[in-house]
């Protein structure tokens, strides 16, 4: 058998390509298709002779299942698979994208679920009529294909299909992480970073330019947090509305937090985004224009972006004197330390 390689749009994926591999993939062959990550060798999950086939090729040893691949979160209700509260926060954060998950289904087994963010993968998984496995593709232990060439190069007629999209965005495999008890554990280190995993909350502060406002409470509640022994448990991040990408500190910011035995000379200023927004579980703005221009950007997370001072801006003190940049320091820190408070009630509370 030869391997048909057929390239593909990876910005507007051709429907009758896709509607192509999803009939290869619901009639039993095997498909390679690109994700974010790596590229992956689709099966029919209920096809035993696809998933026998899978394995031979792949040289995996049959007591290692493969993950399924998902394109909706309701796919985990046809898996019977019921997540923790944790668990479903932690997905609905970093779904679409390089996480894996292993969770218990209704009979207490193990199972690897993924919703990969690359466009052909989500059209092609949404296409098909039946459930799909897709583990790298690849020979177990070899290096994981990034692009099609590769694929071909180790898998030329072992498999039915490739679809060249060109090389992956990520180049690294997805982060797996087992939620089937309340502290995750980390079995593979791949595109998602540690410590957006392990933390049970993800803060982020938001002013215009992220170098005075945003800045100084970033600081200021990672100083309580550690002064507590917390700071493994909450992640602050800060960003700007108009930031310049790796912009400083204004100097007054520096001097002010120095002040308060904080160090802040290394910050580099950047823009909010849509993965930073949809991975923070509370967003706090300091005046009503941030709050416009996030939710503009991304409407369904109204619920989780407060005002820092509740209903009322927060003075910019940009090319103000020092000691407007202490006053607003001060107006800060009341607030950052009120939600300090709030964490500190939660986590005594467990």
């Amino acid at each position: 058998m030869k391997t048909r390689v057929v390239k593909i749009d990876p910005r507007l994926p051709d429907q009758n390509i896709i509607k192509d591999a999803a009939l290869v993939l619901e009639k039993g062959g095997l498909v390679a298709f690109p994700t974010e990550t790596v590229y992956g060798i689709g099966a029919n999950l209920l096809n035993k002779g696809s998933i026998d086939r899978l394995y031979k090729i792949k040289k995996r040893p049959k007591n290692k299942p493969f993950t399924v691949h998902i394109a909706r979160f309701e796919a985990l209700k046809d898996l019977n698979i019921n997540l923790s509260e944790k668990a479903a926060r932690l997905v609905h954060k970093f779904w679409p994208g390089p996480l894996t998950i292993i969770a218990f289904n209704k009979k207490k087994e193990k199972i690897g679920v993924r919703m990969p963010k690359n466009k052909i993968a989500l059209d092609l998984i949404k296409t098909c009529s039946v459930p799909i496995v897709a583990p790298s593709a690849n020979i177990s232990g070899k290096k994981p294909s990034t692009t099609a060439d590769a694929v071909v190069l180790e898998m030329q007629g072992l498999v039915d299909l490739v679809l060249d999209a060109g090389p992956t965005s990520m180049g690294v495999e997805s982060t797996i992480v087992d939620v089937t008890k309340h502290s995750f554990r980390i079995l593979r280190q791949g595109g998602l970073p540690k410590d957006d995993i392990v933390v049970d909350y993800h803060v982020l502060f938001v002013c215009t330019g992220n170098t005075c406002r945003s800045v100084m409470a970033k600081a200021l509640l990672e100083k309580f947090l550690k002064q507590s022994k917390m700071s493994s448990k909450v992640k602050v991040d800060s960003a700007g509305t108009l930031s310049r990408c790796n912009a400083p500190a204004a100097g007054n910011t520096k001097a002010v937090l120095k002040e308060e035995g904080l160090d802040v000379s290394t910050h580099m200023g950047k823009s909010i985004n849509l993965d930073l927004l949809k991975a923070s579980d509370l967003i706090f703005v300091m005046e009503g224009s941030h709050r416009g221009v996030i939710l503009n950007m991304m409407p369904a997370i109204s619920e989780k972006v407060r005002f820092l001072k509740v209903n009322e801006d927060i003075p910019d003190p940009i090319g103000k004197s020092l000691e407007e940049y202490r006053r607003v320091k001060d107006i800060i820190r009341d607030h950052v330390e009120n939600i300090f408070l709030e964490f500190f009630k939660k986590e005594k509370a467990k």
